[in-house]
């Protein structure tokens, strides 16, 4: 689906057998250094050059010939948003992952480098000395990078069209940057085709819950635009792989994509239809009982399948309170997190769609459900809403 992923390269395979290449470009000597050596311990991965700019970048891409880039934003010369369509218009495959500190500036960069044909985005630590920030940001790169450059891999070299833009801003299509989930299950099958689904819950939903991770942002652009009957009489709750920042600018999108309500949830509120709740980055949000009402309760506890928030949390407390009266809709996305909730909710009910393999970034979430067999329908993106509004209109095919 990302335009980084589209169209043959001008030098070359990227798709040859062996380690990928990986290209870092960071005016920091340390994070050069940390990400050299991180990469360098992988098996599957290699260090293909470490350069200072972007431009050095530029210049040089056709000799280096990586098949992925982790690059800053913020370089001297040629920064990191300057140089994206430049690299991309030499090697339109590269895979291309942004990174640069946490700021509104840098994720408001970072959503337009998504619209510029930027793979992915990884926040990094303010400061490396903090152990935890460190070991979070190089668990967090090494997935991205296997995971994202494993599916170009796959993917064959033709051209494909980039996702449509969801609403007239133009930086609809957002990245994905919050801690992925374990690698998918290598028993995963290739394809989605062959896999059976199970019957639609026969009782009407209440509530639409949708997690996301790995091109998440991209694809709730896409879905929300069409949802526009559901969220006017349904609550809707999304729970999206993202950490603090990107989840304020995330909702600011849907809200504009869908022309609705739209805003990180706030612990205590209460859960009416007319409007989008997300799950801000940093907290699990789940949902309560608070007298007769609904609310979201927030919390910070510890992550949940490597993710915070977590997809999980989400589901299975929305048993309590709609018990079989849910749809959920799991999409593209790195690791299983939102399987075991899709479990509880089937088994309590409710139902279950999940995007299909060729319209993921990553088919891991989306994957690990149907694999499950919980699934009632796997679906392209481009038909999940349609769907969606017919479940909530009555059909129950």
């Amino acid at each position: 689906m990302s335009v980084a992923f589209a169209g043959s390269s001008t030098t070359g395979s990227s798709r040859e057998a062996g380690p990928l290449r990986v290209m870092i470009v960071d005016d920091s000597v340390v994070i050069r250094g940390l990400i050299s050596r991180w990469v360098g311990a992988e098996h599957d991965m290699e260090v293909a050059a470490s350069l200072r700019t972007g431009l050095e970048a530029v210049n040089q891409l056709e000799r280096i010939n990586p098949d992925v880039a982790v690059l800053d934003i913020e370089m001297p010369e040629l920064d990191g948003i300057s140089a994206l369509p430049q690299l991309l218009a030499k090697k339109r495959d590269l895979v291309i992952i942004m990174a640069s500190t946490l700021t509104r500036r840098n994720a408001e960069v970072s959503f337009k480098a998504l619209s510029l044909g930027a793979a992915d985005y990884i926040p990094k630590p303010e400061s490396t000395r903090e152990a935890s920030a460190a070991d979070t940001f190089h668990h967090d790169l090494i997935q991205k990078i296997r995971h994202l450059g494993a599916r170009l891999r796959r993917k064959p070299a033709v051209a494909s069209p980039p996702l449509a833009p969801a609403s007239p801003a133009p930086a609809a299509r957002a990245p994905v940057v919050a801690r992925p989930a374990a690698p998918a299950p290598a028993a995963l099958a290739p394809s989605s085709g062959a896999l059976s689904t199970r019957p639609f819950s026969t009782q009407a939903p209440k509530v639409l819950l949708i997690g996301s991770s790995t091109g998440g942002p991209q694809a709730l652009m896409a879905l929300v635009t069409e949802l526009g009957p559901v969220i006017d009489r349904f609550p809707v709750l999304i729970t999206q792989h993202m950490p603090p920042t990107f989840t304020t600018i995330l909702a600011e999108h849907l809200a504009r994509s869908s022309r609705r309500p739209a805003a990180e949830a706030v612990d205590g509120e209460p859960v009416k239809p007319g409007r989008i709740y997300l799950a801000p980055g940093g907290k699990h949000m789940r949902v309560v009982r608070s007298g007769a009402d609904v609310a979201i309760a927030l919390d910070d506890g510890p992550a949940v399948n490597f993710c915070k928030p977590a997809v999980d949390p989400l589901f299975t407390s929305a048993i309590d309170i709609w018990h079989g009266a849910i749809l959920s809709v799991i999409l593209t996305g790195m690791g299983s997190d939102g399987m075991r909730g899709g479990k509880d909710i089937v088994a309590a009910g409710g139902s279950v769609i999940a995007q299909d393999e060729a319209s993921s970034v990553v088919w891991g979430m989306p994957g690990a459900a149907a694999h499950a067999g919980i699934c009632a329908a796997i679906l392209p993106l481009n038909q999940i809403g349609a769907k969606v509004n017919r479940l909530f209109a009555g059909d129950r095919s």
